[in-house]
């Protein structure tokens, strides 16, 4: 089985990313599901979607759980019974989940020139120092996107917007930290995130 990383943050968080080379029946076996989740895998149409479901599944059982103790609130946000942190994230061929004691964020993307129509819906302050005739352009706005999910995901507010409440400050490495800031209502914080590259894709994290 392919768990392509492995990242032991402190004591009690873990970093897992897996690069998805089986195909589902070979990722269904030996895993404990909920009929819950059998259905849903079952009504998937995207192969790639019921592989990245099972290796999150996988990823889980080497921290100890099963599928049955991870549960999503009415907005979608995963969790774990016993109240740790849990943040997912799938993108065609990786799938990574992130697990602490502490609030957290994580979120994996490809590298696409698609990005670049949606520039107006998540690029506010970083426009001061993006510049889209660089060859790194493409790979600069995926490292905000996914840092900008990250934190979304690791403040889980609604209302939050990527454009306007979420600020990553101008980097110049393809790998390593990035600062982030979310201001929205009574949230006003800095946080350190972490970029990874992984060719294609960018994958980043955040823990409270």
């Amino acid at each position: 089985m392919p768990l392509f990383k492995t990242i032991k943050v402190d004591f009690k968080t873990s970093v897992y990313i897996w690069q998805i080379t089986e195909d589902a029946d070979d990722l269904g076996n030996n895993l404990q599901l909920t009929p819950a989740s059998i259905s849903r895998v079952q009504g998937m149409k995207s192969h790639i979607h019921r592989c990245g479901f099972l290796c999150i599944r996988h990823m889980l059982a080497i921290e100890g759980y099963v599928d049955a103790d991870l549960f999503y609130d009415e907005y979608g946000k995963p969790h774990l019974m016993d109240g740790k942190f849990i943040s997912i994230t799938h993108s065609f061929d990786y799938a990574a989940i992130i697990v602490s004691d502490k609030p957290v964020g994580i979120d994996i993307e490809k590298v696409r020139s698609k990005i670049t129509r949606i520039v107006k819906k998540f690029i506010g302050f970083e426009s001061v120092y993006l510049n889209p005739k660089k060859p790194d352009y493409m790979v600069h706005l995926t490292a905000i996107w996914c840092a900008k999910e990250s934190l979304y995901k690791l403040f889980a507010t609604p209302g939050l917007s990527f454009k306007s409440h979420l600020k990553i400050q101008e980097f110049d490495s393809t790998e390593g930290q990035l600062m982030g800031e979310c201001h929205h209502d009574v949230i006003n914080q800095k946080h350190k995130l972490v970029h990874l590259s992984l060719g294609d894709y960018h994958c980043a994290y955040t823990i409270n």
